[in-house]
């Protein structure tokens, strides 16, 4: 992979090459049914999410600097306790009976706890303008269940890994229309699946959030950006360029590959937490809490992968100690009759 490829490079090489890109792991904060985003203060939310980060994170979190209420965080870096948080998926079995899919570690983020890997990236040194306290965005639409037709530039996709040891993963997200599909996957995946979540790179430079967590936020001119590519215009509307923040997720399928457990139908069997059996209404929340002028301070200074000069990167030893209880009391990880929140599959 052409990302994998500059990692592996040494610093002095990578140099060379323009992109800024953080690449980096976040274990597992929680898994619970709250939205501090979407449905702030409502206990418990409409569905369940995965939410990785600082421990700050709680359903009435204040539009403010939330690094300061985190004492610890799931993430590479020590310096950032921001929240990023999807949408579970489930397994829907033949009879009827809905299982949470796990999590598994990407594998070149190290011994994290599930969770998932986050990308900031921008066109290079001194070309971005970092989020703000008190900053908050929403990428993908939850109703949603057919295509946009973005092609190559779609913001949400899924990947079917071929065999262990993430065979398949080839190329950049959502970047290969052979392999990356806006839907899951309609057959069997022997190494599990990769949905990746794109957020937009133009902020109108004023408002922390709108109403819809989306408005504040525009593409490019030339429309939405592939990933890593973010040197497109911003519109006059939306004129300052923000990092490009990406989220990938590997979801644990192996489980559940018996098509004997599927639908008998044959249809594929998993479901996001929302109610989508499609996977077109793929979701992230994000919430920035980077400490100070941490983020701006990596994105200026060519930060690659999991390491940066100033930054604390810390092991996963400690990331992984970072967690906070669920604040709705129920089952994340046995089989369960329905959906929780009683979602109706539609």
């Amino acid at each position: 992979m052409y990302w994998l490829g500059l990692l592996a490079l040494p610093a002095a090489v990578r140099a060379q090459f323009s992109t800024t890109m953080l690449r980096f792991g976040c274990s597992e904060l929680t898994i619970d049914r709250i939205d501090p985003l979407v449905e702030p203060g409502q206990i418990p939310s409409a569905h369940v999410h995965q939410i990785v980060g600082g421990n700050g994170f709680n359903a009435s979190m204040p539009s403010t600097d939330i690094s300061a209420l985190a004492d610890c965080t799931t993430c590479t870096f020590a310096q950032d306790k921001s929240n990023y948080w999807t949408a579970s998926v489930y397994f829907r079995a033949r009879n009827g009976s809905f299982k949470r899919v796990p999590q598994m570690v990407n594998d070149v983020i190290g011994d994290a706890n599930r969770g998932l890997t986050v990308y900031y990236t921008a066109p290079g040194p001194n070309t971005v303008t970092a989020f703000k306290p008190g900053f908050r965005m929403f990428s993908g639409d939850v109703t949603r269940r057919e295509s946009t037709g973005l092609g190559s530039r779609i913001q949400s996709c899924f990947r079917c890994y071929t065999g262990p040891n993430f065979q398949g993963n080839t190329y950049a997200p959502c970047s290969d229309p052979k392999l990356d599909t806006e839907s899951f996957p309609t057959t069997p995946c022997p190494g599990g699946i990769r949905s990746s979540v794109i957020f937009p790179i133009c902020w109108d430079g004023q408002n922390l959030d709108s109403p819809n967590h989306i408005d504040h936020l525009a593409n490019p001119t030339n429309g939405p950006a592939p990933f890593a590519v973010v040197d497109g215009t911003c519109p006059d509307t939306h004129p300052v360029k923000i990092p490009q923040v990406h989220y990938e997720v590997v979801w644990d399928t192996r489980a559940f590959n018996d098509k004997n457990e599927w639908p008998e139908d044959g249809s594929q069997p998993l479901v996001l937490s929302s109610g989508d059996p499609t996977g077109f209404g793929q979701h992230g929340d994000y919430v920035f809490g980077w400490e100070g002028d941490a983020l701006q301070h990596a994105m200026d200074n060519r930060c690659f992968g999991p390491t940066c000069n100033g930054l604390t990167t810390q092991d996963f030893a400690v990331a992984n100690k970072c967690q906070v209880p669920p604040e709705v009391n129920e089952d994340n990880d046995g089989w369960v009759d329905e959906l929780p929140g009683g979602h109706m599959i539609m």
